[in-house]
């Protein structure tokens, strides 16, 4: 089991990554992604839409780079748009007002099936050009992940929290091997829902923020969980984490029953 303190493999593409993902887009001060920085967590999202929410995480970016640590970042650049001839000046913008060579992911957003060749092309152009490192892909077809486990797509985000937890089933059996690309989870949470009162069976509380990312990184084939933050006292919540250790079988088994409700599914009748 890795430990979510430390920092492990991102599958094939050797980078050393925090357990926690920091995306740019919930509007978090500098100081929240510098302290998440601090503790280890140096995967940092770019939202395609570089302005407003981002606009903090650029000059958390800006400030560790003048603190000579800029190496041990590993920056993701998200990329919507679906058009070789609207992705490629538009992925250039975004590397210069990161103040960027180049990025170490380029992440391939959302996509129900394989990305077209048009958007192939453009990934291993910008890789020819050195101003990108990695493909990755998103989406919520889980079972169009395996198909590309062994395509260029060095990394893989997968929708994956108590509630939405196909990707046990779907994605995660076929991931493993010393080629495995690097597995990233987001909505731990499930937009909020896992943690709102009303949405919990009868005498059950709401889930915490740490519940449901320790759920996620209790499973062995999740090497990141994406994490977001307004707030500095968010982030450090989020982070909070890290000193968490995975879930006891009593643990599991609640917040497992806690995701199938919120979910709808039936629960297996025990006898008595």
């Amino acid at each position: 089991m890795k430990d979510f303190s430390d920092q492990v493999t991102l599958g094939r593409t050797g980078l050393q990554v925090g357990r926690l993902g920091i995306s740019s887009s919930y509007g978090a001060p500098a100081a929240a992604f510098e302290e998440a920085f601090e503790r280890g967590c140096n995967y940092f999202v770019m939202g395609s839409f570089m302005k407003g929410r981002s606009r903090e995480m650029i000059k958390a970016i800006h400030n560790i780079r003048r603190k000579g640590e800029g190496d041990k970042l590993v920056v993701c650049q998200m990329e919507y748009t679906h058009s070789y001839l609207l992705g490629k000046p538009h992925f250039y913008k975004g590397l210069k007002k990161l103040g960027l060579e180049y990025v170490d992911v380029l992440m391939l957003g959302y996509y129900p099936s394989a990305p077209p060749r048009h958007i192939m092309a453009l990934g291993r152009h910008l890789k020819e050009k050195g101003v990108v490192r990695h493909l990755a892909l998103s989406g919520h077809s889980r079972k169009l992940f395996p198909k590309l486990m062994d395509s260029e797509i060095d990394i893989m985000q997968v929708r994956y929290n108590a509630a939405n937890s196909g990707a046990e089933k779907d994605v995660f059996p076929f991931c493993g091997g010393e080629n495995r690309p690097g597995m990233i989870s987001y909505t731990a949470t499930r937009w909020g829902q896992l943690l709102k009162e009303s949405k919990m069976p009868p005498g059950e509380a709401p889930l915490s923020a740490r519940d449901c990312y320790r759920f996620v990184l209790s499973n062995p084939a999740v090497d990141v969980c994406m994490t977001g933050a307004r707030t500095l006292e968010m982030m450090r919540e989020n982070l909070g984490t890290l000193d968490s250790e995975p879930l006891n079988e009593e643990e599991m088994e609640r917040i497992r029953r806690i995701g199938d409700h919120v979910y709808g599914k039936p629960r297996p009748q025990v006898e008595k």
